[in-house]
């Protein structure tokens, strides 16, 4: 029977893997074997911590999908998705992490039980969880096949959030605002980095109103000082210390669907050139707000954020943002949009994006962010509402 505590409803899941079947028609893919948790998880509801070993979902376009992994987490695909047990197939465990066989060797006897070994086959080739020896042995056992790159097939269709996936994005929100302020409360010198982590934690997973969080699909990001010139530091045991500012690049989750929000506190004075930086960013994020409606593009959001930096002579190389919503480890992107000087992706209304326009020094960092949702008319919604400005605790 499928589980009784699916994240929406039957008719959205069939609407989700109706418009799967359409991309898949449009690129002439008759089989689609999806590895991405994210995409697993949206046709199906799968959810668990199992991406560390092969597991697929397959999509043809007319029967029911198949789940395909270990048999201790075929339990939890019975627990978890809309399927029926006949739909569920694990491989024997002694596949797992063994050198002298392939868990897709099982995958590949499946295929051609199901008579569906001589099909055009789309595998999505370009994210974290399908190595080059799934597909070379894919290659090796169904040799009759033709193989279709479809890394975006299921990916593009989750651009546009359902209003069950835009309230847990909002949920997300109130969790990530109770976690930065929690920051702003206990944010001072002395402070050992990884006790604030334990802090921000406790916080996103504890939740609000009633609703507790999920783990993020990052860790907290959040380098101190000159450790705040790069982008991807995380933490350590040192104590924060005056003089110094500390970015923190975290997002509130809830049922797997990200919020993220970055802000800066300086414990001390910042900077002059932190400070102007901050005008700058301020200014080229109502910039790049004012033009996010239907109709304009990334790019166009992209223009009118650096067209703002110009002005003040900041500069920034990397993209100011990407599309966000459902996600897994290690990333909460979906890997589709970026908010970056020519991306052509037209906005439409429900769209979400992570409006990340950070500056990184090499003496410092600053990442003052937002979360937003393409309204079907006029300024977008921000999702959250934290402070923007720089917290200085003298």
């Amino acid at each position: 029977m499928p589980s009784t505590r699916l994240p929406f409803t039957l008719p959205e899941f069939h609407e989700r893997l109706d418009s799967t079947r359409r991309a898949m028609q449009t690129q002439g893919i008759d089989i689609l074997i999806v590895t991405n948790p994210s995409n697993m998880h949206y046709l199906t509801g799968y959810d668990g911590w199992s991406f560390y070993v092969h597991q697929a979902v397959v999509v043809s376009l007319v029967e029911d999908p198949i789940w395909w992994g270990r048999p201790m987490d075929a339990v939890g695909a019975q627990m978890t998705t809309w399927l029926g047990d006949d739909s569920i197939y694990s491989y024997p465990d002694d596949y797992v992490q063994n050198v002298e066989r392939h868990a897709y060797e099982h995958l590949c006897g499946i295929l051609e039980e199901l008579g569906w070994n001589e099909r055009r086959i789309g595998v999505e080739m370009d994210n974290y969880y399908f190595t080059a020896a799934c597909l070379e042995t894919l290659r090796a056992k169904l040799p009759n096949a033709t193989y279709v790159d479809a890394t975006g097939v299921v990916t593009w269709q989750r651009s546009v959030k359902s209003h069950a996936e835009l309230e847990y994005m909002r949920r997300a929100a109130r969790i990530i605002e109770a976690t930065h302020a929690r920051i702003r409360e206990i944010t001072e010198p002395g402070l050992r980095k990884s006790d604030l982590v334990a802090e921000i934690y406790a916080a996103s997973i504890k939740g609000v109103d009633g609703y507790g969080g999920d783990y993020s699909a990052i860790v907290p990001l959040t380098p101190s000082g000159r450790d705040a010139a790069a982008a991807h530091l995380t933490w350590d045991d040192r104590p924060l210390v005056k003089g110094e500012g500390t970015f923190f690049e975290i997002a509130g989750c809830y049922r797997r669907y990200h919020c993220p929000i970055s802000r800066t506190v300086y414990l001390g004075t910042p900077p002059p050139e932190m400070m102007r930086a901050q005008e700058a960013v301020l200014e080229g994020l109502e910039a790049g707000l004012a033009v996010a409606k239907p109709g304009n593009t990334c790019g166009e959001i992209a223009e009118a954020f650096f067209g703002t930096l110009l002005k003040y002579g900041v500069e920034k190389t990397s993209r100011a943002g990407y599309s966000v919503g459902l996600s897994y480890p290690p990333d909460w992107g979906e890997h589709t949009m970026s908010i970056r000087p020519g991306d052509p992706s037209i906005l439409r209304a429900n769209m979400t994006f992570h409006f990340m326009p950070a500056i990184w020094t090499p003496d410092w960092g600053l990442e003052i962010t937002e979360t937003f949702r393409v309204c079907e008319e006029g300024r977008p919604e921000c999702l959250a509402n934290v402070p923007r400005e720089l917290c200085i605790k003298p």
